[in-house]
């Protein structure tokens, strides 16, 4: 299991630290479960100073990157720089960046080999929208996201590779997939891990995205193939991500 929190474009470097500091506290031992925090970039070392100075197992993410090493990309951010700062996680490909800044699948395909070579593991987002949904054509979207994202990553960096389903639809909405919605796609990306990696596509991280809450988290997470969530705005109240944390602990 693993619960990634995604803070977005929420918190000052103050509320960043006070919110892992509370993340920490009511988290406490997550067991076997892996936990991770994905704070906005001028918050990354901060928080890092956070997470390193306690006995917590929590890790540091990042919400995107540039797939170059270096080089003229005013404003952007390196997989080395995100190492440094202390990242062992970085989210790609996530619907809000697909939406607002027109991020493809070949992009995140690049992403993803920088990532992995600088020894980060992506946590590769995928998923539909409503009037996709609507269509028919949920599992088509989600195929293509899935194999163009994915496509030459070898088989030997598979286990390192964490995907993350999430219904757009479901997403600042209020709107949730029913479990049997959540399984039903969780069980269909499997299909196409494993067809691509074999046995190890068994046991890639399949995260939920889609507006998972203390009170649906047990519910979502108790399906075979729903390995955890990644976690919006529960994520920036740490009793609720702590809570969260503690369902993936007891399924």
């Amino acid at each position: 299991m693993l619960v990634a929190g995604n803070w977005k474009m929420n918190t000052d470097i103050k509320a960043a630290v006070e919110l892992a500091s509370a993340v920490v506290e009511a988290v406490g031992d997550s067991g076997k479960v892996g936990v991770a925090v994905c704070p906005p970039y001028i918050s990354l070392s901060s928080v890092n100073d956070v997470l390193s100075g306690s006995k917590s197992k929590i890790k540091l993410g990042a919400q995107t990157m540039h797939h170059q090493e270096k080089g003229a990309f005013t404003g952007e951010v390196s997989a080395s720089m995100l190492v440094s700062v202390g990242c062992s996680y970085v989210i790609l490909g996530h619907s809000e960046r697909r939406q607002y800044f027109g991020e493809t699948d070949q992009g995140v395909n690049n992403k993803i080999f920088m990532a992995l070579s600088c020894g980060l593991t992506p946590i590769v987002c995928v998923g539909e929208t409503l009037s996709e949904r609507e269509g028919g054509n949920e599992q088509s979207v989600v195929e293509s996201q899935v194999q163009e994202a994915l496509q030459d990553v070898e088989i030997e960096k598979a286990s390192q590779l964490v995907v993350a389903y999430e219904p757009v639809w479901a997403i600042g909405t209020g709107l949730t997939a029913t479990p049997e919605q959540a399984q039903e796609m969780h069980a269909f990306i499997r299909t196409l891990l494993v067809e691509q990696y074999d046995n190890i596509g068994n046991k890639i991280h399949i995260l939920y995205g889609g507006s998972m809450k203390p009170a649906n988290a047990l519910e979502l997470m108790q399906n075979k193939d729903v390995d955890g969530g990644l976690i919006g705005g529960a994520s920036l109240k740490a009793p609720d991500f702590a809570a969260i944390v503690e369902a993936a602990k007891s399924v």
